[in-house]
Protein backbone atom coordinates (compact mmCIF):
# COMPACT_ATOMS: atom_id res chain seq x y z
CA UNK A 1 0.00 0.00 0.00
CA UNK A 2 1.25 3.50 -0.95
CA UNK A 3 3.05 5.80 1.60
CA UNK A 4 3.00 9.18 0.27
CA UNK A 5 0.00 10.49 -2.04
CA UNK A 6 0.71 13.04 -4.65
CA UNK A 7 -2.40 15.05 -5.15
CA UNK A 8 -3.71 18.42 -7.11
CA UNK A 9 -5.51 21.06 -5.05
CA UNK A 10 -7.36 23.26 -6.64
CA UNK A 11 -4.04 25.55 -8.22
CA UNK A 12 -1.61 23.87 -5.95
CA UNK A 13 -0.07 20.30 -5.98
CA UNK A 14 -0.04 18.65 -2.50
CA UNK A 15 2.26 15.82 -1.12
CA UNK A 16 0.60 14.25 1.89
CA UNK A 17 1.36 10.86 3.96
CA UNK A 18 -1.68 8.95 5.33
CA UNK A 19 -1.64 9.70 9.68
CA UNK A 20 0.57 12.33 9.96
CA UNK A 21 -0.59 16.04 9.66
CA UNK A 22 2.37 17.79 8.06
CA UNK A 23 2.46 17.78 4.05
CA UNK A 24 4.26 20.11 1.37
CA UNK A 25 3.33 22.38 -1.40
CA UNK A 26 4.83 21.34 -4.99
CA UNK A 27 5.01 22.95 -8.07
CA UNK A 28 2.98 21.49 -11.13
CA UNK A 29 6.73 19.73 -12.28
CA UNK A 30 7.48 17.73 -9.60
CA UNK A 31 3.90 16.32 -9.45
CA UNK A 32 4.28 15.23 -13.21
CA UNK A 33 7.26 13.68 -12.51
CA UNK A 34 6.68 12.05 -9.50
CA UNK A 35 3.58 10.73 -12.41
CA UNK A 36 5.95 9.79 -14.66
CA UNK A 37 8.09 7.75 -12.30
CA UNK A 38 5.27 5.85 -11.35
CA UNK A 39 4.22 5.27 -14.91
CA UNK A 40 7.72 4.22 -15.98
CA UNK A 41 8.87 1.99 -12.92
CA UNK A 42 11.34 4.42 -11.48
CA UNK A 43 12.58 5.09 -8.35
CA UNK A 44 11.36 7.83 -6.21
CA UNK A 45 12.96 11.00 -6.98
CA UNK A 46 15.80 12.32 -4.95
CA UNK A 47 14.04 15.23 -3.52
CA UNK A 48 10.65 13.65 -2.49
CA UNK A 49 13.12 10.98 -0.69
CA UNK A 50 14.79 14.08 1.52
CA UNK A 51 11.77 15.87 1.95
CA UNK A 52 9.89 12.69 3.12
CA UNK A 53 13.42 11.89 5.30
CA UNK A 54 12.74 15.70 6.90
CA UNK A 55 8.80 15.77 7.46
CA UNK A 56 7.73 12.08 8.70
CA UNK A 57 11.51 10.60 9.24
CA UNK A 58 10.62 7.74 6.78
CA UNK A 59 13.89 6.99 4.21
CA UNK A 60 12.21 6.24 0.33
CA UNK A 61 15.49 6.30 -0.80
CA UNK A 62 15.61 3.89 -3.65
CA UNK A 63 12.22 2.91 -3.47
CA UNK A 64 9.79 1.97 -6.88
CA UNK A 65 7.95 4.65 -7.08
CA UNK A 66 5.15 2.76 -8.34
CA UNK A 67 3.52 1.11 -4.46
CA UNK A 68 5.03 3.93 -3.14
CA UNK A 69 3.56 6.96 -4.31
CA UNK A 70 0.09 7.27 -5.07
CA UNK A 71 -0.81 9.73 -7.43
CA UNK A 72 -3.76 11.45 -7.93
CA UNK A 73 -5.40 12.22 -11.38
CA UNK A 74 -6.05 15.92 -12.51
CA UNK A 75 -9.54 16.76 -11.80
CA UNK A 76 -11.54 19.69 -13.78
CA UNK A 77 -13.65 19.89 -10.75
CA UNK A 78 -12.30 21.90 -7.47
CA UNK A 79 -13.89 20.41 -4.33
CA UNK A 80 -11.19 19.10 -1.67
CA UNK A 81 -12.99 18.20 1.13
CA UNK A 82 -16.46 15.76 1.57
CA UNK A 83 -18.39 14.51 4.17
CA UNK A 84 -20.10 10.91 3.83
CA UNK A 85 -22.71 9.79 6.19
CA UNK A 86 -22.35 6.49 5.16
CA UNK A 87 -24.91 5.38 7.14
CA UNK A 88 -27.55 7.74 9.41
CA UNK A 89 -28.26 4.79 11.91
CA UNK A 90 -26.58 4.64 15.14
CA UNK A 91 -26.00 2.17 18.29
CA UNK A 92 -26.92 6.02 20.64
CA UNK A 93 -29.80 7.53 20.96
CA UNK A 94 -28.84 11.21 21.87
CA UNK A 95 -31.50 14.02 22.43
CA UNK A 96 -29.21 16.43 20.46
CA UNK A 97 -29.29 14.88 17.82
CA UNK A 98 -29.42 17.46 14.82
CA UNK A 99 -30.42 14.39 12.16
CA UNK A 100 -34.08 14.33 10.87
CA UNK A 101 -34.49 10.49 10.97
CA UNK A 102 -31.84 7.83 11.99
CA UNK A 103 -32.97 5.34 9.63
CA UNK A 104 -30.75 2.62 8.78
CA UNK A 105 -30.32 2.27 5.25
CA UNK A 106 -28.10 3.33 2.37
CA UNK A 107 -26.06 2.65 -0.60
CA UNK A 108 -25.23 -1.76 -1.17
CA UNK A 109 -21.51 -2.16 -1.08
CA UNK A 110 -20.81 -1.85 -4.50
CA UNK A 111 -22.61 1.62 -4.77
CA UNK A 112 -20.57 2.34 -2.19
CA UNK A 113 -17.25 1.76 -3.99
CA UNK A 114 -18.91 3.53 -6.98
CA UNK A 115 -19.05 6.68 -4.94
CA UNK A 116 -16.16 6.81 -3.60
CA UNK A 117 -14.71 6.57 -6.69
CA UNK A 118 -16.96 9.55 -7.84
CA UNK A 119 -15.58 11.81 -4.79
CA UNK A 120 -12.13 11.02 -5.40
CA UNK A 121 -13.14 12.21 -9.00
CA UNK A 122 -14.25 15.62 -8.21
CA UNK A 123 -11.04 15.92 -6.45
CA UNK A 124 -11.62 15.07 -2.76
CA UNK A 125 -8.44 14.21 -0.39
CA UNK A 126 -10.02 14.76 2.97
CA UNK A 127 -12.62 12.46 3.69
CA UNK A 128 -14.75 13.13 6.59
CA UNK A 129 -16.81 9.16 7.51
CA UNK A 130 -19.72 10.15 9.69
CA UNK A 131 -23.14 8.92 10.41
CA UNK A 132 -25.48 8.24 12.56
CA UNK A 133 -22.41 6.20 13.98
CA UNK A 134 -20.32 5.03 10.51
CA UNK A 135 -18.31 2.06 12.45
CA UNK A 136 -21.71 -0.13 12.96
CA UNK A 137 -22.14 0.02 8.90
CA UNK A 138 -21.29 -3.41 8.06
CA UNK A 139 -19.71 -2.02 4.65
CA UNK A 140 -17.61 0.71 6.65
CA UNK A 141 -14.33 -1.86 6.59
CA UNK A 142 -14.49 -2.10 3.20
CA UNK A 143 -15.02 1.42 2.48
CA UNK A 144 -12.53 2.93 4.48
CA UNK A 145 -10.13 0.46 2.73
CA UNK A 146 -11.37 1.63 -0.58
CA UNK A 147 -11.45 5.27 0.20
CA UNK A 148 -7.80 4.55 1.88
CA UNK A 149 -6.28 2.67 -1.60
CA UNK A 150 -7.96 5.89 -3.66
CA UNK A 151 -5.69 8.29 -1.73
CA UNK A 152 -7.99 9.84 0.71
CA UNK A 153 -6.64 11.19 3.87
CA UNK A 154 -9.50 9.98 6.16
CA UNK A 155 -11.23 10.97 9.24
CA UNK A 156 -13.79 9.25 11.28
CA UNK A 157 -16.62 11.06 13.32
CA UNK A 158 -17.34 8.63 15.93
CA UNK A 159 -18.60 8.24 19.45
CA UNK A 160 -16.49 5.16 20.55
CA UNK A 161 -18.56 2.26 21.30
CA UNK A 162 -17.17 -0.11 19.02
CA UNK A 163 -13.78 1.50 19.53
CA UNK A 164 -12.07 -1.05 21.33
CA UNK A 165 -13.00 -4.23 19.00
CA UNK A 166 -9.51 -5.83 18.18
CA UNK A 167 -10.96 -5.65 14.30
CA UNK A 168 -11.21 -1.73 14.72
CA UNK A 169 -8.12 -1.07 16.07
CA UNK A 170 -6.17 -3.25 13.68
CA UNK A 171 -7.93 -1.31 10.60
CA UNK A 172 -6.87 1.89 12.06
CA UNK A 173 -3.24 0.60 12.58
CA UNK A 174 -2.35 -0.69 10.18
CA UNK A 175 -3.86 2.05 7.79
CA UNK A 176 -3.51 5.35 9.37
CA UNK A 177 -6.59 7.87 9.35
CA UNK A 178 -5.29 11.65 9.54
CA UNK A 179 -7.77 11.87 12.34
CA UNK A 180 -9.92 10.42 14.60
CA UNK A 181 -12.73 12.44 16.05
CA UNK A 182 -14.10 11.04 19.28
CA UNK A 183 -17.49 12.58 20.70
CA UNK A 184 -17.60 12.80 24.72
CA UNK A 185 -20.81 13.54 26.30
CA UNK A 186 -19.95 13.32 29.67
CA UNK A 187 -17.50 12.64 32.57
CA UNK A 188 -19.67 9.95 34.37
CA UNK A 189 -22.23 6.89 33.31
CA UNK A 190 -24.79 9.17 34.64
CA UNK A 191 -24.57 11.95 32.56
CA UNK A 192 -23.41 10.76 29.52
CA UNK A 193 -25.88 7.69 29.29
CA UNK A 194 -28.74 10.08 30.03
CA UNK A 195 -27.45 12.43 27.20
CA UNK A 196 -27.28 9.52 24.73
CA UNK A 197 -30.02 7.09 25.83
CA UNK A 198 -27.97 4.42 25.86
CA UNK A 199 -27.28 2.01 29.14
CA UNK A 200 -23.18 0.96 29.24
CA UNK A 201 -22.48 3.98 26.80
CA UNK A 202 -20.19 5.50 28.80
CA UNK A 203 -18.35 2.13 29.55
CA UNK A 204 -17.96 1.33 26.03
CA UNK A 205 -16.72 4.84 24.92
CA UNK A 206 -14.13 4.83 27.81
CA UNK A 207 -12.84 0.97 26.56
CA UNK A 208 -12.52 2.62 23.17
CA UNK A 209 -10.24 5.41 24.76
CA UNK A 210 -8.21 3.31 26.19
CA UNK A 211 -8.30 0.62 23.22
CA UNK A 212 -6.71 3.54 21.02
CA UNK A 213 -4.23 4.94 23.80
CA UNK A 214 -2.87 1.33 23.79
CA UNK A 215 -2.60 0.94 20.65
CA UNK A 216 -1.37 4.33 19.26
CA UNK A 217 -3.95 5.65 17.85
CA UNK A 218 -4.17 9.16 17.87
CA UNK A 219 -7.42 10.60 18.80
CA UNK A 220 -9.02 14.23 18.94
CA UNK A 221 -12.43 14.54 21.23
CA UNK A 222 -14.98 17.06 20.60
CA UNK A 223 -16.12 18.01 24.00
CA UNK A 224 -20.26 18.21 23.72
CA UNK A 225 -21.59 20.59 26.56
CA UNK A 226 -25.22 20.23 27.36
CA UNK A 227 -27.42 20.45 30.44
CA UNK A 228 -26.31 17.04 31.41
CA UNK A 229 -22.90 17.32 32.11
CA UNK A 230 -21.89 20.74 32.44
CA UNK A 231 -20.89 20.43 35.87
CA UNK A 232 -18.29 18.12 35.10
CA UNK A 233 -16.52 20.49 32.06
CA UNK A 234 -13.53 20.35 33.70
CA UNK A 235 -13.30 16.94 34.13
CA UNK A 236 -14.32 16.08 30.84
CA UNK A 237 -10.88 18.45 29.86
CA UNK A 238 -9.30 16.18 32.27
CA UNK A 239 -10.18 12.23 30.31
CA UNK A 240 -9.28 14.57 27.06
CA UNK A 241 -5.91 15.54 27.71
CA UNK A 242 -5.33 11.85 29.21
CA UNK A 243 -6.33 9.74 25.98
CA UNK A 244 -6.51 12.91 22.79
CA UNK A 245 -3.82 14.68 20.93
CA UNK A 246 -5.98 17.75 20.77
CA UNK A 247 -9.76 18.59 21.98
CA UNK A 248 -12.62 21.43 21.08
CA UNK A 249 -15.39 22.21 23.29
CA UNK A 250 -18.94 22.57 21.31
CA UNK A 251 -21.96 24.14 23.28
CA UNK A 252 -24.10 25.46 20.36
CA UNK A 253 -26.65 22.71 20.01
CA UNK A 254 -29.02 23.00 16.62
CA UNK A 255 -32.36 21.89 16.26
CA UNK A 256 -32.70 19.19 13.40
CA UNK A 257 -31.82 20.21 10.21
CA UNK A 258 -35.12 20.43 8.73
CA UNK A 259 -36.02 22.90 11.67
CA UNK A 260 -37.44 20.71 14.67
CA UNK A 261 -36.32 21.94 18.17
CA UNK A 262 -36.14 18.97 20.19
CA UNK A 263 -32.63 18.75 20.20
CA UNK A 264 -32.78 22.34 21.53
CA UNK A 265 -33.77 21.20 25.29
CA UNK A 266 -30.33 19.38 26.16
CA UNK A 267 -28.70 23.43 25.48
CA UNK A 268 -26.82 24.01 28.64
CA UNK A 269 -27.39 27.92 29.12
CA UNK A 270 -24.78 30.21 29.74
CA UNK A 271 -22.71 27.98 27.71
CA UNK A 272 -23.23 29.37 23.87
CA UNK A 273 -19.91 30.17 22.18
CA UNK A 274 -19.65 33.65 20.88
CA UNK A 275 -16.16 33.91 19.57
CA UNK A 276 -16.34 33.55 15.84
CA UNK A 277 -18.20 35.73 13.50
CA UNK A 278 -19.47 33.94 10.50
CA UNK A 279 -17.90 34.85 7.37
CA UNK A 280 -18.86 32.47 4.87
CA UNK A 281 -17.71 28.69 4.42
CA UNK A 282 -16.65 26.95 0.99
CA UNK A 283 -19.55 24.55 1.32
CA UNK A 284 -20.87 23.96 -1.82
CA UNK A 285 -17.83 25.46 -3.88
CA UNK A 286 -14.87 23.02 -2.46
CA UNK A 287 -16.37 21.36 0.48
CA UNK A 288 -19.69 19.29 0.08
CA UNK A 289 -21.72 16.54 2.15
CA UNK A 290 -23.16 13.66 0.77
CA UNK A 291 -26.12 11.40 2.33
CA UNK A 292 -26.31 7.66 2.88
CA UNK A 293 -27.69 7.34 -0.62
CA UNK A 294 -25.36 9.46 -3.11
CA UNK A 295 -27.23 12.54 -2.63
CA UNK A 296 -24.83 16.15 -2.54
CA UNK A 297 -25.87 19.09 -0.43
CA UNK A 298 -23.52 22.03 0.67
CA UNK A 299 -23.60 20.89 4.08
CA UNK A 300 -26.17 21.52 7.12
CA UNK A 301 -28.27 22.92 4.24
CA UNK A 302 -30.20 20.24 2.66
CA UNK A 303 -32.17 21.99 0.12
CA UNK A 304 -32.25 20.32 -3.87
CA UNK A 305 -30.05 17.84 -3.05
CA UNK A 306 -28.02 16.76 -6.27
CA UNK A 307 -27.77 12.34 -6.94
CA UNK A 308 -24.61 11.62 -7.95
CA UNK A 309 -25.54 7.99 -8.39
CA UNK A 310 -28.15 9.64 -10.90
CA UNK A 311 -26.37 12.54 -12.55
CA UNK A 312 -22.59 11.47 -11.71
CA UNK A 313 -20.02 14.26 -11.28
CA UNK A 314 -21.94 16.49 -13.67
CA UNK A 315 -24.64 17.22 -11.02
CA UNK A 316 -22.06 18.93 -8.73
CA UNK A 317 -21.50 21.84 -11.40
CA UNK A 318 -25.13 22.70 -9.93
CA UNK A 319 -23.86 22.53 -6.47
CA UNK A 320 -22.29 26.04 -6.25
CA UNK A 321 -25.30 28.16 -7.08
CA UNK A 322 -27.88 25.90 -4.64
CA UNK A 323 -25.51 26.49 -2.00
CA UNK A 324 -25.44 30.47 -2.48
CA UNK A 325 -28.77 30.51 -2.56
CA UNK A 326 -29.02 29.12 0.30
CA UNK A 327 -26.32 31.38 2.49
CA UNK A 328 -28.65 34.24 0.95
CA UNK A 329 -31.46 33.54 3.34
CA UNK A 330 -31.96 34.80 6.94
CA UNK A 331 -35.96 34.21 7.37
CA UNK A 332 -36.48 36.01 10.65
CA UNK A 333 -33.25 37.84 11.06
CA UNK A 334 -34.33 39.67 7.87
CA UNK A 335 -33.51 43.79 8.78
CA UNK A 336 -31.03 42.71 11.81
CA UNK A 337 -28.77 46.10 12.10
CA UNK A 338 -26.01 43.62 13.49
CA UNK A 339 -25.97 41.12 10.52
CA UNK A 340 -22.58 41.73 9.26
CA UNK A 341 -21.31 40.53 12.42
CA UNK A 342 -23.72 37.38 12.99
CA UNK A 343 -22.28 34.02 14.38
CA UNK A 344 -24.99 32.07 12.78
CA UNK A 345 -24.31 30.32 9.35
CA UNK A 346 -26.88 30.89 7.20
CA UNK A 347 -28.77 27.43 6.75
CA UNK A 348 -28.10 26.85 9.68
CA UNK A 349 -30.17 29.90 11.30
CA UNK A 350 -33.22 29.44 8.84
CA UNK A 351 -33.03 26.40 11.03
CA UNK A 352 -33.30 27.71 14.17
CA UNK A 353 -36.11 30.02 12.76
CA UNK A 354 -38.41 27.36 11.25
CA UNK A 355 -37.42 25.86 14.86
CA UNK A 356 -39.19 28.51 16.10
CA UNK A 357 -36.43 29.00 18.65
CA UNK A 358 -35.94 31.44 21.59
CA UNK A 359 -33.58 33.86 20.19
CA UNK A 360 -31.15 33.55 22.76
CA UNK A 361 -31.01 29.88 21.89
CA UNK A 362 -28.95 31.17 18.80
CA UNK A 363 -28.79 34.44 18.11
CA UNK A 364 -25.41 35.09 19.91
CA UNK A 365 -25.32 39.30 19.95
CA UNK A 366 -25.05 39.45 23.96
CA UNK A 367 -28.15 37.65 24.76
CA UNK A 368 -29.98 38.04 22.21
CA UNK A 369 -31.84 41.24 23.12
CA UNK A 370 -29.57 43.72 20.89
CA UNK A 371 -30.49 42.80 17.83
CA UNK A 372 -33.30 44.31 15.76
Amino acid sequence: MHQVIASPQGDKFIIARPGARKGMHVPYAMHQELAGAVASGQAVPGWLADAARQAWGIDLAGCRAKGTVLVRPLTPLNYSRATWEINKGCNFNCEHCYLAERKFEGLPCEEKDRLLSMLRDAGVLWLQFTGGEPTIDRDFPHAYRTAFRLGMLIEILTNGSRLHRPETIELLSSLPPHKVTVSLYGASAESFDSLTRKPGAYRLLMKGLKAAKEAGVSLELALIVTKHNAHEVETMREIAREYAAAYTEYANISPTYDGNPEPLAAQAPGFLDKSTVFQGCPAGHTFFHVDPHGFATMCFGRENPVSLMAEGLDGLSRLPAIADAQMLRSGGCSGCQLSATCRVCRPLAKAYQEAKAPLNTYCQHGNGDDTA
